[in-house]
């Protein structure tokens, strides 16, 4: 890995979690001097960072991390709300009951993650969770409509910025419904409603904190 794959990683890590915030000015000179290296770099991995959305370039400021756009980020979890209860419901179909192991597995990494306030931890288990329940669809262009969808996620929102901890644990005890709803092979509209409003309550959750 080079220094600005290097940087490109780092900064991207600490956008996500929270650590730089919203509005956060990123010196250059700054980290440059922590990972040792020259400028270069450092505005390589902020212009691959520009255009993942992540990053914007402000007169007088330099490089701030995007504000989250609030309509936006509901708008984007509405649609992620739909296309993940549906393709659950099409993998749920099919989804080999010894997965299901894995599935309380990451379920309870996330209830440790809650109970320890790592809340990227728990955000990554969170994505690791929905995707091990649609990873048997086989409608691909479903499957990568999903995945571009959480990248423009990733773009609007940071993961400590969006988090709820009352949201979380309701998450948590959703998952163990999903969990029970795909063990006993339920019918595919059951499962489709319910993954559909388990997302669409942290839409619900997230207006009501900002109103």
């Amino acid at each position: 890995m080079n220094k600005q794959q290097y940087a490109y990683k780092l900064l991207r890590a600490r956008i996500l979690d929270g650590s730089y915030g919203p509005g956060f000015r990123i010196v250059i000179d700054q980290i440059a001097r922590e990972i040792e290296t020259s400028a270069i770099p450092i505005r390589e991995a902020l212009r691959q960072l520009e255009s993942d959305g992540l990053i914007q370039f402000k007169p007088y400021s330099g490089a701030v991390v995007t504000p989250i756009n609030e309509n936006e980020y509901l708008e984007t979890l509405s649609v992620l709300a739909v296309i993940e209860g549906y393709a659950t419901a099409i993998s749920g179909q099919h989804f080999p009951k010894e997965r299901i192991p894995d599935l309380e597995e990451i379920n309870g990494k996330m209830k440790q993650a809650l109970e320890d306030l790592d809340f990227t931890t728990f955000g990554s288990q969170n994505r690791a969770f929905h995707a091990l329940t649609y990873e048997y669809c086989d409608n691909q262009y479903l499957v990568e409509n999903i995945r571009s969808t959480w990248k423009r996620l990733d773009s609007i929102r940071r993961s400590g910025s969006a988090f709820m901890p009352v949201r979380a644990k309701e998450s948590v005890r959703e998952h163990e419904e999903i969990i029970r709803l795909l063990s006993t092979r339920a019918e595919a509209h059951v499962i489709e409603e319910y993954v559909r409003d388990h997302k669409l309550n942290t839409v619900k959750s997230f207006y009501h904190q900002r109103h």
